[in-house]
């Protein structure tokens, strides 16, 4: 597979499922324009087919704004990568957005329901990616792989379990955002409605997959870029562990310590000189700090809902679209006065992970569909370390690979699993970890922090600094019992403007109610009707 035009082979290897069959029935087969025989009894339709099943993370359908694999009346806001996203950071302290697109505002003020069409194109999207990776294991038993010849058989094994890794992504997001969910797998009925799991017994499935593929998947760095290896798997477990006590009631801290270990001790990663490399288009060969990204190209991965979205809807204002490599900006997203206030050091010193736009943006948000109300974000472009800009030449689509994994998470995963317990780690090698991110940000030790420094609300808020806008505050905040909480308030948390706690009920999404009618099986999450 190139792995530059990863997604060019989607046509041959389709799997066009319908919304209907992919909330209604997860394991149902998908509707194909080519039959499986045809792609699952070739080895170079059998990549191309994999190709669509990676490509379900930062792709709508077939192409740009026709043959979506879901229908949505804005065909490039349904995608997983953006649907995720915008459940993920909008309802938090970490970004606002300007536009009024139907219910998109309710994540802001948090009063979300099962009808709300933008959580329920999120949840259609997440439980597509699981059926496209069913369907993709399901065609592929061991009695057919064996049919082909040994080198080929191989092959095929792994692009079996790198479709395993993208459905225990998808089904640890859904456990993440939803709780107890529908739940199939290759073996599950054909044409029968799926019974509702667990968020405990998914959580188990997730880990025992996870725990398998640690053993079948390449070694860190050893596949393709931009294809699943150990160190993805390793990454998963670690954010799966970190955030177990929150799905099963469980502290698993030892366990993330365990895989943290894993990826550090593989010396397969390192820490990006400079950290806004991370976020250029050049980002995989300028550092070996990227352990899993969603990849992007102007040319052949034509969206509106991977990192085209990141980079054009943060431009507003009196910002120059051409200083981000694109021809111009969307107006959309911004940050509270409460992650810019994270910046705030005594010292005077520069953290340089502080990429803000002011310049005719006000801090406070007075009105969050105004874009100059909210300071924008720098941070994402389609540019390359020289400055050279992507390869679409309309300045339409971005090139920018997102870094959904990468080390410098992993760091702050292992010192936060170290304070609250876990075993296998010290808190001195956590304290080095921590002010290595620091030493990168400011450029030199004077952003360093001591022994006592080290807490838990002061990782939260290093995560906050280092993480912001990478998708992943919510997760962090109601681990941190922050979320819902009035403990912590940020601008227009609850929809006041000053910020206000809301009900515990909703640190977990609700079912889609199109899947609640559908699917006589499912019970809706408590708190909602």
């Amino acid at each position: 597979m190139n792995i530059k035009n990863l997604y060019k082979g989607m046509i041959a290897g389709a799997l066009m499922v319908s919304a209907a069959s992919c909330t209604k029935d997860l394991n149902r087969l998908p509707i194909v324009q080519v039959t499986s025989a045809s792609v699952y009894n070739n080895p170079v339709t059998i990549k191309e087919a994999l190709a669509k099943v990676y490509g379900g993370l930062a792709l709508s359908g077939q192409d740009v704004s026709t043959s979506p694999d879901i229908n949505a009346p804005d065909v490039g806001s349904n995608t997983y990568f953006r649907n995720w996203w915008e459940a993920e950071e909008l309802p938090t302290d970490e970004a606002v957005i300007a536009w009024n697109d139907g219910d998109l505002q309710q994540y802001h003020t948090m009063n979300w329901t099962p009808q709300m069409a933008y959580l329920t194109l999120w949840y259609n999207r997440v439980f597509f990616e699981i059926s496209s990776a069913n369907e993709f294991i399901r065609e592929l038993p061991d009695s057919k792989i064996s049919s082909f010849g040994a080198s080929d058989a191989a092959n095929i094994k792994t692009y079996r379990n790198e479709a395993r890794f993208l459905r225990a992504l998808a089904y640890w997001h859904a456990i993440d955002h939803f709780g107890n969910i529908p739940f199939a797998t290759e073996t599950s009925g054909v044409g029968q409605l799926p019974k509702q799991a667990s968020r405990d017994s998914v959580f188990k499935f997730v880990e025992s997959e996870l725990l398998d593929l640690q053993t079948l998947l390449p070694d860190p760095g050893q596949n393709e870029y931009g294809r699943a290896d150990k160190g993805a798997v390793w990454t998963l477990l670690a954010k799966l562990y970190l955030n177990a006590k929150v799905y099963t009631g469980q502290d698993h801290s030892t366990d993330c310590i365990t895989f943290c270990n894993k990826i550090i001790s593989s010396n397969a990663y390192s820490l990006a000189a400079n950290y806004a490399n991370l976020f250029e288009i050049d980002n995989h060969t300028t550092s070996k700090e990227i352990i899993f990204a969603i990849r992007a190209n102007g040319l052949t991965s034509q969206s509106y809902g991977n990192s085209t979205f990141l980079v054009h809807a943060a431009i507003g204002g009196s910002m120059d679209p051409s200083q981000f490599g694109v021809g111009g900006g969307w107006g959309g997203l911004r940050v509270t006065s409460a992650l810019y206030n994270l910046f705030s050091d005594p010292s005077g010193n520069t953290d340089t992970r502080a990429m803000f736009y002011t310049s005719g943006q006000t801090k406070d948000i007075a009105d969050l569909k105004n874009f100059n109300d909210g300071y924008a974000v720098t941070k994402f472009k389609n540019i390359s370390s020289t400055g050279k800009a992507g390869s679409d030449p309309s300045g339409n689509f971005a090139d920018l690979d997102f870094p959904l994994f990468r080390l410098g998470d992993i760091y702050l995963m292992y010192a936060e699993a170290v304070l609250r317990g876990g075993a296998g780690g010290d808190a001195a090698t956590a304290l080095g970890y921590v002010n290595a991110l620091r030493d990168r940000a400011y450029g030199n030790t004077t952003g360093e922090i001591t022994a006592t420094d080290l807490t838990l609300p002061f990782i939260l808020d290093e995560r906050g600094r280092e993480l912001y806008w990478e998708g992943g505050r919510r997760t962090d905040l109601i681990r941190y019992d922050l979320f819902t909480s009035g403990t912590y308030l940020w601008p227009w948390k609850g929809g006041i403007l000053n910020g206000t706690g809301v009900d515990g009920h909703l640190n977990i999404y609700p079912l889609a109610s199109t899947d609640i009618v559908a699917n006589p099986n499912l019970k809706q999450n408590p708190g909602y009707n």
